[in-house]
């Protein structure tokens, strides 16, 4: 009788699909050992890919998460506090600066648009020509090219007499004035940042997560005690990498409540007294 009965030869258990679907099936059905545990890591791997694809699909920029690391925004937001951040140009108010998302404090007295306990969005900008990390602090004025701001300003947050004595006036260029909430002076008064451009600023700050930022932050921190690295005031957090270590910026909504920081970032420092340096003042932001 000939070996070949018209019926097709059975599949080796040990090669082709049926080995493989054999072992999805055991991956899938474990409830002990190696396969248990593999399967619970790729569980856990594709839940932060899924969240990490749904934040940013929301907020149009990555990292969406910046952790504070300074105390210049207090007390709206402090050290450790973990800030879900969109674009600059992202669901962008009636009352914003043209071509952004942005409300400046200015205009949000005006229009009772609050974030965060104060009038105004609060923003994570880079200034490139300034060393550090990404700052987060509240945009307070839109400045025109050339424009005399002086009067505008807050002569509180100011340590002149006029615009001769006032840094970046008359402005150089069309910009936001800045500062942080916990700060005496102004950004562009005090040195940290010259008036930030429109295309400088990578987020506005939207929900505040107390307390989860500290994750990222001890991380940073172990890290720099092998590798030599400047202190970072707020840090870029990728959710990647936040949902494997564990529940940080305020844990206030967007909406304006005390609980809601910067970036990028994704730092806060303790309240100053005196006028801020403007390496202290920055709000680290590390890409994690």
């Amino acid at each position: 009788m000939s070996d070949d009965d018209g019926r097709p030869p059975s599949p080796d258990p040990r090669l082709g699909p049926a080995s493989d679907e054999g072992v999805l099936t055991r991956l899938r059905t474990a409830e002990e050992g190696p396969l248990l545990f593999v399967r619970e890591i790729l569980t856990s791997a594709l839940a932060v890919l899924a969240v990490g694809l749904l934040l940013f699909a929301v907020s149009g920029v990555w990292p969406p998460m910046v952790a504070v690391e300074s105390g210049s925004m207090e007390p709206h937001m402090y050290k450790g506090d973990l800030v879900f951040i969109t674009g600059p140009e992202r669901y962008a108010p009636d009352s914003a600066v043209e071509g952004t998302a942005v409300v400046t404090a200015e205009t949000g007295a005006e229009v009772d648009y609050r974030k965060f306990g104060g009038p105004g969005s609060v923003i994570v900008y880079d200034d490139p020509g300034a060393r550090g990390p990404p700052i987060i602090h509240r945009a307070m004025l839109w400045v025109e090219d050339g424009e005399n701001w002086y009067d505008r300003a807050n002569p509180e947050y100011m340590a002149a007499d006029n615009c001769r004595e006032l840094a970046n006036c008359p402005a150089e260029y069309s910009g936001f004035i800045t500062k942080g909430d916990n700060n005496p002076r102004y950004d562009q008064v005090s040195g940290i940042a010259d008036p930030v451009r429109p295309e400088w600023v990578q987020g506005v700050a939207r929900i505040r997560i107390p307390l989860l930022g500290w994750v990222r932050l001890t991380l940073a921190n172990s890290m720099a005690t092998t590798t030599p690295v400047a202190p970072a005031p707020v840090e870029l957090v990728d959710v990647t990498t936040m949902e494997t270590a564990a529940p940080d910026v305020s844990t206030t909504n967007a909406a304006g409540g005390d609980a809601p920081a910067t970036t990028a970032p994704l730092q806060v420092e303790p309240p100053e007294l005196s006028e801020p340096s403007a390496t202290s003042a920055r709000a680290d932001a590390l890409a994690a």
